[in-house]
């Protein structure tokens, strides 16, 4: 296991990953540093705690149908990579990851997912939209506002599929791809068949929220803290975080839009809620199961219980471009976070195909 000390060392990158270890609360050059962007994009930086996980004060950017709340750091003009979490998750996934790829030049953006944290819609009119290419577009209006070309994508969970969907349908805007659990596009008519018992059983919660007693409790702020919990503990079953870190990421859920997104999320994915018309030539296209041809590196976990068997075979044929494929031992589903310096590595590795 590469530690944060010998990080850019092993990586070969000279010694900028000595400091990487110490960049949380990193100095004004990264912490002030104000992202290039076209005219008439505005970024401000809203409330949030400072230093929270290694990240400086938080900002926003008008970006499509939403103001996106995201966290920056490294520096204004390094190469860009955009990490993405996923449910029942928040930007601290990355706490860790983001000053180890700053150590080394990158210029890292974190954005809230739609429904999440300081993300907000601008109209109250929005339909709370939680399909697939909804949160796609989003990260390519992020980019527009950003005035970011091309970024590698990185995530997991709605993350991974997220950066998927952009790999497919605009390759022209991802550099390089690092997907955890490797292809996770939603394939609607598939998603009708019923898997293996122990494969639905990992599933609980999706069927839970098909119900009106699942969307509930997802409104109340006591049930929502315990059902979010449980989905911690049950997934990532090595990792041993306290209270205080579940804390910090559970109140990204305190979001208005929180429980509408992620419940139309998993309605939509069964089949149980419709879509808006706006994205549907995405999602035909996304039925075909287009494949990824970016540089991509893939990152299995191995106690996560949504891995699939077979090492990433069972959707290698999915990736055509430079691949490469890791199982990480003995970590869970929330990977960035239980091993941080293995994700960094794969980004910068991503980057290098």
């Amino acid at each position: 296991m590469i530690n944060r000390r010998t990080f850019g060392r092993a990586l070969g990158l000279g010694a900028g990953g000595a400091v990487a270890a110490t960049l949380v609360g990193a100095g004004p050059a990264h912490a002030s540093a104000a992202p290039r962007r076209p005219a008439g994009a505005t970024t401000t930086t809203a409330a949030g705690p400072r230093g929270s996980g290694g990240f400086p004060p938080l900002k926003t950017v008008r970006a499509g149908l939403l103001e996106v709340g995201y966290a920056e750091v490294g520096p204004a003009h390094g190469p860009p990579v955009i990490c993405l979490h996923g449910w029942p998750y928040d930007i601290h996934s990355f706490a860790e990851v983001a000053p180890l790829l700053a150590a080394e030049g990158h210029r890292v953006i974190v954005p809230y997912l739609r429904g999440h944290g300081t993300t907000r819609f601008v109209s109250p009119r929005t339909f709370r939209n939680g399909q697939q290419s909804a949160l796609a577009l989003d990260v390519i209006a992020l980019m527009d506002a950003l005035g970011l070309e091309k970024a590698v994508l990185a995530g997991f969970d709605w993350g991974a599929r997220t950066a998927d969907i952009i790999a497919t349908l605009w390759p022209e805007r991802c550099k390089a791809l690092v997907s955890v659990g490797g292809y996770l596009v939603v394939n609607l008519e598939a998603n009708l068949r019923p898997l293996a018992p122990a494969t639905e059983h990992a599933w609980w919660y999706q069927y839970y929220f098909a119900t009106e007693r699942g969307r509930i409790a997802m409104e109340d702020k006591a049930k929502r803290h315990d059902l979010t919990r449980l989905v911690w503990d049950t997934v990532s079953p090595t990792w041993h975080f306290d209270d205080a870190t579940f804390a910090r990421t559970a109140a990204a859920f305190e979001n208005p839009d929180y429980a509408a997104v992620v419940i139309h999320n998993y309605r939509w994915r069964l089949n149980l809620a419709e879509g808006e018309p706006r994205y549907e030539p995405y999602e035909k296209r996304l039925a075909t199961r287009p494949v990824v041809a970016v540089p991509t590196v893939t990152l299995d976990a191995e106690r996560d219980p949504f891995t699939a068997p077979g090492d990433g075979s069972a959707y290698r044929d999915r990736f055509t471009g430079p691949y490469d494929h890791r199982t990480l031992k003995g970590i869970g589903h929330n990977l960035p976070q239980e091993a941080p310096e293995a994700f960094a590595r794969a980004v910068i590795d991503a980057g290098r195909l």
